[in-house]
């Protein structure tokens, strides 16, 4: 059964850093973009972070692009979202989920399949 599970995120402190990870199983993790996604209470879900299935192509939202880094090893079926310069804007749940096709897309509808979330939260 198709199962995407996030973890890594924690309690930081503003400026520090965490690295998401996205174990995916259940399918062939080589063929598919992957996203990561945020949703801060009371606001809409934004999509933060995609990489293409051979990782040759990434995209960030603007209010993480130079902090964020998006990788994957598709022979662990992990993808993985460095965070740096945490801010305690950066504060949410963290979801990521797995495209539609090999390449990265902004729509939410074009994501199938996604995890339950890994909570985030930067506070001094």
């Amino acid at each position: 059964q198709l199962q995407l599970v996030e973890s890594g995120g924690g309690l930081v402190q503003p400026g520090g850093s965490l690295r998401l990870s996205c174990v995916a199983s259940g399918f062939t993790l080589d063929n598919y973009a992957i996203g990561w996604f945020r949703q801060a209470p009371g606001k809409e879900r934004e999509g933060v972070s995609c990489i293409s299935s051979n990782g040759g192509s990434t995209y960030y939202s603007n209010s993480v692009k130079g902090r964020f880094t998006i990788s994957r090893d598709n022979a662990k079926s992990t993808v993985y979202l460095q965070m740096n310069s945490l801010t305690p804007e950066d504060t949410a749940l963290y979801y990521c989920a797995k495209g539609r096709y090999s390449y990265c897309l902004r729509e939410e509808s074009q994501y199938t399949n996604w995890g339950q979330g890994t909570q985030v939260t930067v506070s001094s």
